[in-house]
């Protein structure tokens, strides 16, 4: 019993060890009854279960509010809001890699539930490493800061290039070191077929293990912008862990709901290039604008929020715009 109540990074064990226990169990819920079979799902049903992750996330968030207090419970949900959005910006990229291996929907909701699974685990190696690094050199908060405010310019004014995903160095590597079929098998990632220069049996990944090494890679690139975002907002790893997560759990429900109408948020990225800037800046201000006092949570999270709503409402309504001037 002891061990429950030992502290592990700041928080006791048990809160880990409950947090842990429904990961596993909506994995296992994803894996034995909505993953049994095959199929497409349907704007209506993605919506649904996105809508049941989001009201899980935001239980769990409440749990936090009244186990670890007001301003813990504030940054979990500043944390999932941020990571909500930016995980739009991964859909946009998942949708193309499907596309580019020609993965039908039927096959892309097994691919996404395994690439969440290995998106848990590296994370939180992520953010272990981020944890360890800050508490030793705290001025590496600075360096977060910084970055985040470098990145959200970039993305306010960098030119929109297309992602060449066969031309990935990883998969070129892959395809140089391992056969690979040219056609999918159903769903598996790997199958056993015959060489094609000598004949015999030998084991080759299918386009869907290849999209799925590609959907991870990208997820990489994303958790640099991600990661440091959470880390602006507090250093209590359970909170830079659990809001993460959260947010990426439910990303599998809501990329079919999203995929479909991915070019009616083209604009949000300037609203999520404004949040990065925001949240990096406030470090600045609250070291050396509030002398050093903490920049007060409940601002944090209304402007979050209210930057990524209006970068939502903006990019519908101008993207309609633009589609009713289409010529009929």
């Amino acid at each position: 019993m002891e061990f429950l109540f030992a502290d592990w990074l700041g928080t006791p064990a048990w809160f880990w060890l409950s947090f842990i226990a429904l990961v596993i169990a909506l994995t296992a819920f994803d894996l034995g009854i909505l993953n049994k079979e095959n199929k497409e799902m349907g704007i209506g049903e993605s919506l649904k279960l996105s809508a049941l992750y989001i009201g899980i996330a935001t239980a769990f968030g409440a749990w936090v509010w009244a186990a670890k207090g007001g301003e813990a419970g504030l940054q979990y949900y500043t944390g999932f809001f941020i990571e909500k959005a930016l995980s739009i910006d991964n859909i946009f990229v998942i949708s193309l890699i499907f596309t580019t291996f020609a993965i039908p929907p039927r096959y892309q909701y097994r691919a996404l539930l395994w690439g969440i699974v290995a998106v848990i685990v590296l994370r939180g190696i992520m953010i272990a490493g981020g944890a360890a690094l800050v508490t030793e050199y705290g001025w590496l908060l600075y360096i977060f800061a910084a970055f985040l405010v470098f990145t959200g310019v970039k993305m306010l004014f960098a030119s929109e290039k297309p992602m060449d995903v066969k031309g990935n160095p990883v998969v070129k590597w892959l395809s140089r070191r391992m056969p690979i079929t040219d056609e999918l098998h159903g769903e598996k990632f790997f199958v056993r077929v015959p060489d094609t220069k000598t004949g015999k049996i030998v084991l080759a990944a299918t386009p869907l293990f290849l999209a799925l090494v590609v959907i991870n890679l990208a997820d990489l690139v994303f958790a640099v912008d991600s990661v440091p975002a959470i880390f602006a907002i507090t250093t209590d790893t359970f909170i830079v862990y659990t809001s993460n997560i959260m947010a990426i759990l439910g990303l599998r429900a809501l990329y079919f709901a999203l995929s479909a109408m991915v070019h009616r948020f083209h604009y949000l990225k300037y609203a999520l290039a404004l949040v990065l800037i925001f949240i990096g800046s406030k470090i600045f201000v609250a070291d050396f604008v509030l002398g050093g006092a903490k920049f007060p949570p409940l601002v944090s999270l209304g402007v979050t929020v209210a930057l990524i709503a209006g970068g939502i409402i903006w990019s519908l309504v101008k993207t309609r715009e633009e589609e009713a001037a289409l010529p009929q």
